[in-house]
């Protein structure tokens, strides 16, 4: 079985080092080649939105799994346009990474698969198009999977206070939903195995308020937590401040009854102490 990866990001390179040894075949694109790393065995080619070199339109249509972390653009998304002729020329697995974010604010309101979007960024609903354009080009052989927030090594709450750039900001009412990088590895693997294409949440058991996680973090490095900031006085980008606007509490119910998935950090807890484990922010 041949994988072709859509973008080398965090999740994608980690899904490589976990299941790699699963595919006959290993290749992936990068903005750019310096970017490689440590992506020793696998077939690299440079990528970025515009037209595809002949190497990359050889591995996409030699592929019988695609995984696709490339975030759409405002003309959609720039996989389809590029390669729309041979992923359309026969079925494949698609297996698509989406976000979250596409259910827009519920206020802290339980959503899961069968929930409208009430997402009003521009980047949710070109998230939404992407979603059904994969599906369609698939012939509904896509798996969609909505993404919560992805942490893992290097990348977490006790690397941000190590760093000396967590911050604990305070926006009544609000939470946010996560998933460990390993927990991803395993829902794109049985996505893949899985006999029909389909949506599904990837999230952990417990949304929760940011700064309860950074005060979890702090806990564990027996450090104080930086000071709570209000929301509303905070000094914070467009970006950042715009993550605030959602609100929900995503079920990831479906993910465990139909795909099987057993969450190896159903917590942000359970995740934070393997880390603090593996030495991560010490």
């Amino acid at each position: 079985m041949r994988l072709f990866i859509l973008g080398l990001g965090y999740s994608a390179r980690h899904f490589v080092c976990k299941h790699g040894g699963s595919f006959s075949h290993l290749a992936g694109t990068v903005r750019d080649p310096a970017q490689r790393g440590d992506l020793a065995g696998i077939d690299v080619d440079a990528f970025s939105g515009g037209p595809p070199s002949r190497e990359t339109v050889e591995q996409t249509r030699d592929a019988d799994v695609l995984l696709v972390s490339i975030p759409p653009g405002s003309s959609g998304d720039p996989a389809i346009a590029a390669f729309g002729d041979v992923l359309a020329a026969r079925r494949r697995k698609v297996v698509y990474l989406s976000t979250i974010g596409v259910y827009g604010d519920h206020d802290g309101g339980w959503v899961d698969e069968s929930t409208p979007s009430q997402a009003t960024l521009d980047r949710a609903r070109m998230r939404i198009a992407a979603e059904q354009a994969w599906m369609d080009i698939a012939r509904g052989d896509a798996a969609i999977l909505r993404l919560a927030g992805i942490y893992g090594p290097g990348r977490n709450a006790l690397a941000t206070l190590r760093a000396g750039k967590a911050r604990r900001i305070i926006k009544p009412g609000q939470v946010f939903n996560r998933i460990h990088v390993d927990d991803i590895a395993s829902a794109i693997m049985a996505a893949i195995r899985h006999e029909s294409g389909g949506t599904w949440n990837v999230c952990d058991d417990e949304p929760a308020p940011p700064q309860d996680v950074i005060v979890y973090a702090a806990k564990l490095m027996g450090a104080p937590p930086p000071p709570e900031e209000d929301f509303a006085t905070a000094e914070m980008s467009a970006m950042a401040r715009s993550f605030y606007a959602s609100s929900a509490r995503v079920s990831n119910a479906k993910l465990k009854r139909e795909l099987g998935v057993t969450l190896v950090h159903p917590t942000y807890r359970h995740g934070l102490d393997a880390l603090w484990r593996a030495g991560e922010g010490r």
